[in-house]
């Protein structure tokens, strides 16, 4: 593998490790976009988050499985922003081992869920965050990226890759963005 890609891949899965929340987009029917912060979990590239069976996100997806995903923390240097941003594709998860697989690498990730009482339901709605997720008023969402841009200001202020991703990984590097954000132009060679 190719040094660069390597070195994009393994920060890629940095960062889906080290982080816990994201920002998920999905597609209302009336045309605007619909974003929503959300727990996740990830196995390896996989991405995947519980949420309400009967949520708006779960009716968008429903309608248009096509979601785009921010993830990153602020930082108090410029220099030290890392994040991602990817276009995926979203699906229900119906297969029960994977359902029941994903529910352990939950409660890796968030510890503090093996303590919580058992789930409230009213009115057919979830009042309480479940320590191991039931597929009562809940589904499991699994986005798989298709585009991902890897954000490093690390390697300067405004840099980013673009990348393309499939079911083997990191496929193609697109370009590499940098960006003078104080409008001067850089000596020519």
């Amino acid at each position: 593998m190719h040094a660069h890609r390597a070195k994009t891949r393994d920060l890629i899965l940095r960062l889906l490790n080290e982080h816990r929340v994201m920002t998920i987009a999905t597609n209302r029917p009336d045309g605007w976009p619909q974003a929503t912060m959300v727990g996740y979990v990830n196995d390896g590239f996989l991405l995947y988050s519980f949420v309400a069976r009967n949520s708006q996100k779960c009716a968008n997806i429903s309608r248009d499985a096509r979601v785009s995903i921010a993830i990153g923390r602020d930082a108090l240097r410029p220099l030290d922003i890392k994040g991602l941003s990817l276009a995926g594709t979203a699906s229900v998860v119906d297969d029960r081992a994977e359902f029941e697989h994903v529910s352990g690498l939950r409660l890796e990730r968030y510890p503090e869920y093996a303590g919580l009482p058992a789930p409230v339901f009213i009115a057919g709605a979830l009042q309480r965050i479940a320590p191991r997720p039931s597929a009562e008023g809940v589904v499991l969402l699994r986005v798989a990226p298709e585009i991902i841009s890897v954000i490093d200001y690390s390697r300067g202020f405004g840099h980013s890759d673009l990348v393309t991703f499939s079911e083997l990984g990191l496929d193609v590097h697109i370009e590499t963005l940098s960006h003078r954000w104080d409008d001067s132009r850089e000596p020519e060679a």
